[in-house]
């Protein structure tokens, strides 16, 4: 008996000792004493970025990575509105001079005619360095340690911090040089060159001589080869782009272009130093995921230190940043709100940004409302619409976020959501003949009349709500007329009583039998008219509701909608290749101004014909003419008037149905600090601060360890002892009874 009790003593301690665990336990996601470190926590959706090269990178979930690991000539000032723009590795903004075709030096207000080229001498500060990386690390003789490396001494090393040594080196004026170049690259999408090649003197014909070396390189060698040689830039001068001394760069600009200031507050115009492409295109270095795709080489204040595909990334502080001091001034309202509390204070203020993945929205608001999300997703611009619709919906929600402290900043911003139409699409597209251009024309004005943006998204999808869109350009802006009075599309709507109303389905489908398709059928052989739709994200529930209303506006016209939906790399690379129908996407603007918008509808700037960010393929001759007399344009009454022509060269083709302008409004913990909503600035980790003791004491306060499981377990183990003890003494009077003292044999003769 008494080893039986042993064994149940014993079994009791075993059960006590988890329930003791697991009531210890939280729901923390992070291992134990991360909430007290100086960490932004956040997430990320899908699939991790596709691109962090900066000559391809143009995604916006791609941002906070590439603006936090690069720096630009220029930004934006973090808290001013309207934008303006600062020096970032530049000394100053400058100011472009300009030159005849004679190379003569023109007066400031020239005429745009007089100007053959315009040229930005632009000086950067001197002492800037790059974050560590084994690309610059030499040895005692000054000799690069890992630039000539073999497959075996590569080994399985996937990360930079793999290797034993790192280097740095300072920022010069040739790594802006060297990166101008690099967008003539055949190795990698490029995104930009379409664009930088109209205006940057001698980029076009640098890019097909490059095409040409390219091919010399790679003869030989096979096309499925991850291993390329070294694509060195620095061989071939290009004469846009030079560097006038150790600091300084010279680009020269064909005729004047006012815009081009703003492409220089782009990851783009970033520096490349050379020796990261040397060291990336070693052999086996594509095969083991090292590559400037995944593995950053800036100057910015945060580098890359952990990239675990779809699952988990980490930046931490780049111990060579110089520093910055935050902004001391900003917009009415911003000391109010705490903005200006931090002036003059040297950023970075937090080390480390851990965003891990999170493919369902449900899952990450909660871990938001826990605690455990310091912001949701740093790049998206909705979030905050989302909690503010939830607050509004509920009064007990409302109570809830106002008792944790949650900050929920709203602003308007220049960005857009559409449906394109590809123009390369027989049926909804162009169109072959001038009959067919016709058909195809009414088809995409049925289908954007029949979309009713306003209920969608002004009604139904509160969450991520907005107005509905008349045309390309936003509010907000030079050159949009979007609200006033003149401002509606007459293609979509029509005035009543002073007010724009969308257009009846009754038009709408007039409009789609002289297409040819009389209710949702083609005219000749009586089949139903079949749309593909395709959609940048998985359809999760909450994506489903918005993919099954879309269904229903086609609907209307009894034409069918086949939805098509993907993770985000797979339809950028449908949309590289041409290959969607009807698409969705939108656009967060690059800068502050009207060709940023009318520039993706510019035929030049075809994605898939030449890389560029016209994902429609949209080409149309009058208003590529036009596009190309408003570039060099300042805002003026002349812009206007060829900005208004333009816009109504579009409503009436319809490339897209304009879907809307979205509000923008950003989710923040009370422990977070300095949170602005914004579109233009994109390095905003570097502005944040945390306050890891509050969070630890909020995530304390709101996630109580559970402690009935304990209780539960410790009262089901006295049972489970007290039914054991008084079971196995039941048994033991039994055998006792069954095996007591033999009796005794009666002796003979007694």
């Amino acid at each position: 008996m008494h080893g039986q009790s042993i064994r149940w003593g014993q079994r009791l301690l075993v059960l006590l000792g988890v329930a003791l665990i697991l009531s210890a336990c939280n729901n923390s996601p992070y291992p134990h004493g991360a909430a007290a470190t100086n960490t932004l926590f956040n997430s990320f959706d899908e699939r991790s970025p596709r691109y962090l090269d900066p000559t391809a990178s143009y995604s916006n979930p791609e941002t906070p990575y590439t603006y936090s690991a690069y720096e630009p000539l220029y930004g934006y000032h973090y808290l001013k509105r309207p934008y303006v723009l600062v020096p970032k590795t530049a000394v100053e903004v400058v100011k472009p001079y300009y030159l005849d075709k004679n190379g003569q030096r023109l007066p400031d207000d020239a005429l745009p005619e007089q100007i053959a080229e315009s040229v930005y001498d632009v000086r950067i500060k001197n002492g800037i360095l790059y974050a560590p990386h084994p690309a610059f690390a030499k040895n005692d003789k000054g000799e690069y340690l890992y630039h000539h490396l073999t497959r075996e001494q590569l080994g399985d090393k996937r990360s930079p911090w793999d290797f034993e040594k790192q280097g740095t080196r300072e920022l010069v004026a040739e790594d802006y040089v060297y990166a101008f170049k690099r967008h003539a690259t055949t190795r990698i999408e490029a995104p930009i060159y379409a664009i930088f090649s109209e205006y940057m003197i001698g980029l076009k014909e640098y890019g097909e001589f490059i095409k040409a070396e390219d091919k010399k390189l790679l003869a030989g060698v096979s096309q499925s080869s991850q291993d390329k040689p070294f694509l060195d830039f620095r061989k071939w001068p290009l004469a846009g782009a030079q560097a006038v001394d150790r600091y300084t760069i010279r680009m020269r600009i064909k005729g004047k272009y006012p815009q081009w200031k703003y492409w220089l507050a782009m990851t783009f115009t970033s520096p490349v130093p050379w020796e990261a492409d040397a060291f990336y295109s070693q052999q086996g270095m594509a095969g083991n995921g090292l590559s400037l795709i995944r593995w950053p080489v800036g100057t910015g204040p945060y580098m890359m230190t952990e990239f675990v595909q779809d699952r988990r990334h980490v930046m931490k502080r780049n111990p060579n940043f110089r520093g910055e001091p935050y902004p001391c001034e900003g917009m009415p309202g911003d000391k109010e709100a705490g903005l200006l509390d931090d002036c003059g204070k040297t950023m970075p203020f937090i080390d480390t940004v851990v965003s891990t993945i999170e493919k369902e929205k449900v899952p990450r608001k909660e871990k938001f409302k826990q605690g455990y999300l310091d912001v949701p997703e740093i790049e998206r611009p909705e979030w905050g619409v989302d909690f503010r619709t939830d607050m509004e919906d509920s009064d007990d929600v409302k109570r809830f976020f106002d008792g944790r402290g949650f900050k929920f900043p709203q602003t308007t911003d220049i960005n857009n959501w559409y449906m394109g139409f590809n123009w390369l699409d027989p049926v909804v597209g162009k169109g072959d003949t001038p009959e067919q251009q016709l058909k195809n024309r009414k088809l995409r004005q049925a289908l954007s009349i029949a979309i009713d943006w306003e209920e969608g998204y002004g009604r139904i999808f509160r969450s991520k709500g907005g107005v509905a869109a008349h045309g390309p350009v936003p509010p907000g802006i030079f050159g949009s007329r979007e609200g006033s009075p003149e401002g509606y599309n007459k293609v979509t709507h029509k005035l009543v009583n002073g007010q724009p109303v969308r257009r009846s389905i009754d038009e709408a489908k007039q409009l789609l039998a002289e297409a040819g398709y009389p209710n949702g059928r083609d005219a000749t052989s009586g089949k139903p008219l079949v749309l593909n739709y395709d959609y940048q994200r998985t359809p999760t529930p909450e994506i489903k509701s918005e993919l099954d209303w879309m269904v229903k506006q086609f609907g209307k016209l009894g034409v069918q909608l086949e939805i098509r939906a993907t993770d985000y790399n797979q339809f950028q690379d449908k949309v590289l290749k041409g290959k969607q129908q009807i698409f969705w996407w939108g656009w967060l603007a690059d800068y502050p101004d009207a060709e940023n918008f009318l520039f993706l509808l510019y035929g030049p700037n075809s994605k898939a014909i030449s890389q560029g960010e016209n994902a429609a393929n949209y080409s149309n001759p009058e208003y590529d003419r036009l596009y190309r007399q408003m570039q060099s344009l300042e805002d003026g009454p002349e812009k206007q008037k060829i900005i208004d022509q333009m816009v109504a060269i579009v409503r009436e083709d319809s490339p897209w149905a304009w879907g809307y302008w979205p509000y923008v409004a950003l989710a923040f913990q009370p422990w977070v600090y300095n949170g602005k909503p914004s579109i233009m600035v994109r390095d905003l980790a570097k502005y944040y601060r945390v306050d890891p003791s509050l969070r630890v004491a909020k995530q304390a306060e709101w996630n109580h360890p559970v402690w009935w499981p304990m209780l539960l377990l410790i009262a089901a183990a006295l049972g489970l002892g007290w039914i054991t003890r008084s079971s196995y003494r039941q048994r033991q009077l039994a055998t006792g009874k069954a095996t007591g003292p033999a009796p005794v044999a009666p002796v003979p003769g007694t």
